[in-house]
């Protein structure tokens, strides 16, 4: 999945690699457990996974999510249609997650 991100997560990396959040760096195709989260910010313990409509409904990414949570990471999910088109929207969601991430680490 690495060499070929889907258009979504092309686009969210751009501004996530841009350090837009200062202080919050973020990494593609992090492993966490037995999974690998899309995008993660180790120092604040954030996930981030986007998802295109075949995760619609899946008790799997419910699963992932809890497996991912207990190794202590807050898990931000987004459709990649979100991602596409409002990304102004996406980004001020995990500014906010960041916010409380770093309220909860101080």
């Amino acid at each position: 999945m690495r060499n070929t991100p889907t258009d979504a997560e092309q686009r969210l990396w751009l501004h996530l690699r841009a350090s837009r959040f200062e202080g919050a760096k973020f990494t593609r195709q992090f492993p966490i457990g037995d999974f690998i989260a899309d995008f993660a910010c180790r120092s604040l313990r954030l996930a981030i996974e986007l998802d295109g409509g075949q995760h619609a409904d899946s008790t799997t990414d419910a699963n992932r999510t809890r497996i991912i949570e207990a190794h202590g990471y807050r898990v931000i999910r987004f459709w990649n249609n979100e991602v596409l088109e409002n990304i102004d929207g996406v980004l001020t969601v995990i500014a906010k997650e960041i916010a409380i991430a770093r309220n909860e680490r101080a």
